[in-house]
C-alpha cells in the first residue's frame, strides 16, 4: 500500500503530513487511520525499523491536514503522537512545533495564497479545538523553500514562522487550573510527595520543583533514567487529578506533560556549552514520553508561560511576580537546548489571550511510503 507523504522539520521536531483526502483512501474510519499510521512509522518497533519512524518521541509525529476555505480557520489537522516499540497512536493532545511545519505546509501546498509581504495561515487543531496561527514570510507573494533562522537545540536554517497560540487555556479539560488550586500535592506510588502546579495550557502539564525530585538542574548533560520511574508516577497522578483519565484507564505518555523547573542560575545545557544566569528567568526540564525533552515542546512552552502569570503557582515563584501593568512579557526559558523565548499577552484583568513563539521549519521530502501491515 503506497501512501503520500510530505516530511518537515519544524522547530526541533520532524512531522510527516498528510492530506486527509489521500488518507481517507486507505483509512475510511478513525481507527483505520491510527492503524496506517502505527503500520507506515513501525512504530511496534522501538527502533522504527521498518517504517518512516524516527525512533524518538520528537521525531516519531505525525498530522492529517484537511482544508477548510469556508471554515472558522484555513484548515483542521488532526495531530498524532505515534508509539515508539509499541503499535499505538495517542490523539490527546496537539505539538506546536508540527504546527510551526503546517503553517508553511500550507503556503508551499497552496492551501493558503501567499501575501504580498507575509501570510498569514490559521489552523484548528482537532484534538483540543485549539486555534493557532503561524504567519510566514513570502516577500512579493514568493514562496519560501529556504531560510536563515534557528531555534534552540537545532543548526540548521529554515524559513522563519511566527507561531501565535490564541486564548489556549482550558482546551483539554475546560480551565487554566484543573484543579481550582494554584498548587497541589500529589502523593505518589513511591511515598514522595511533591508539590506541582497543574495547568492545562497549549497543552496540559504538571510543573514540579527539580529539587523536590531530586533532580539538579545545574547540569542539563545527563539523562533522567534515575527519576524516570518516579516521574512517569507524576505523569500518572497528575492524569488523574485533571480528569484526563479516569481511576481504571491506562495513563496515556504523551500527556500530562511533565516539567521539572528551577530559579535561574548558571547552567550546562546539553552540548557543554554553560548558560549564564542573566540570559534566561527559569530553568526547566521536560520529560517527552520516556525520555527527557532535547529542548522544550511549544505547547509545554505555553503551558509554562500561561503558568508563569498566575501568582502563588510553582512557576511564579520561580520568578518573581510581574507587574500587572505589563500586557506584554516576555519569558526566557532555560532548557537543555538553550534560552527559548515566549511572549504572553495578557487582558486587562491578567487572563492569557496570546502566547507567540519565533520558530523555523523546512520541507525534508515528498514520498509514496511503502505501508507494510503489521505481521502478528
Amino acid at each position: 500500500m503506497q501512501l503520500r507523504g510530505q516530511w518537515y522539520r519544524g522547530g526541533t521536531s520532524k512531522c510527516w503530513l498528510f492530506d486527509a483526502g489521500d488518507v481517507a483512501r486507505h483509512a475510511p474510519t478513525q481507527e483505520d487511520v491510527l492503524a496506517l499510521l502505527a503500520d507506515a512509522f513501525g512504530a511496534a518497533d522501538s527502533r522504527q525499523l521498518d517504517g518512516v519512524g524516527g525512533g524518538t518521541s520528537t521525531t516519531s509525529k505525525a498530522a492529517v491536514i484537511t482544508a477548510t476555505p469556508d471554515g472558522p480557520a484555513d484548515l483542521d489537522y488532526l495531530f498524532a503522537q505515534v508509539g515508539i516499540g509499541q503499535a499505538t497512536v495517542e490523539l490527546g493532545s496537539n505539538c506546536g512545533n508540527c504546527a510551526t511545519a503546517i503553517a508553511l505546509y500550507a503556503v508551499q501546498n497552496g492551501i493558503v495564497a501567499a501575501g504580498d509581504v507575509a501570510t498569514r495561515v490559521t489552523m484548528r487543531n482537532l484534538n483540543t479545538g485549539a486555534v493557532l496561527s503561524g504567519t510566514v514570510s513570502t516577500p512579493r507573494r514568493r514562496v519560501p523553500t529556504a531560510g536563515q533562522a534557528r531555534v534552540p537545540g537545532s543548526t540548521a536554517p529554515g524559513v522563519p514562522v511566527r507561531l501565535s497560540f490564541h486564548g489556549p487555556w482550558g482546551q483539554s479539560t475546560g480551565a487554566l487550573l484543573p484543579t481550582g488550586r494554584t498548587t497541589d500535592r500529589l502523593v505518589l506510588p513511591g511515598g514522595a510527595a511533591p508539590e506541582v502546579t497543574m495547568v492545562d495550557a497549549g497543552a496540559p502539564a504538571v510543573f514540579a520543583p527539580a529539587s523536590d525530585l531530586g533532580v539538579d538542574l545545574s547540569s542539563m548533560t545527563a539523562g533522567l533514567d534515575h527519576r524516570l520511574p518516579e516521574l512517569l508516577e507524576l505523569r500518572a497522578e497528575a492524569g488523574l487529578a485533571m480528569g484526563l483519565r479516569g481511576p481504571d484507564d491506562t495513563p496515556q505518555h504523551a500527556i500530562p506533560k511533565v516539567g521539572l523547573v528551577a530559579p535561574p542560575a548558571g547552567y550546562t545545557a546539553a552540548d557543554g556549552s554553560h548558560v549564564a544566569a542573566d540570559t534566561h528567568d527559569l530553568r526547566v526540564r521536560m520529560l517527552s514520553m520516556f525520555a527527557p525533552h532535547p529542548a522544550i515542546g511549544l505547547t509545554s512552552a505555553v503551558a509554562l508561560s500561561s503558568a508563569a502569570t498566575i501568582p502563588g503557582s510553582l512557576v511564579a515563584r520561580s520568578i518573581g511576580p510581574s507587574s500587572p501593568e505589563e500586557r506584554t512579557r516576555h519569558l526566557r526559558i532555560g532548557t537543555p537546548a538553550g534560552v527559548v523565548a515566549t511572549e504572553v499577552v495578557t487582558d486587562a484583568d491578567g487572563n492569557v489571550v496570546e502566547v507567540v513563539l519565533d520558530r523555523a521549519a523546512r520541507q525534508l521530502a515528498v514520498a509514496q511510503i511503502e505501508v507494510a501491515r503489521t505481521v502478528a
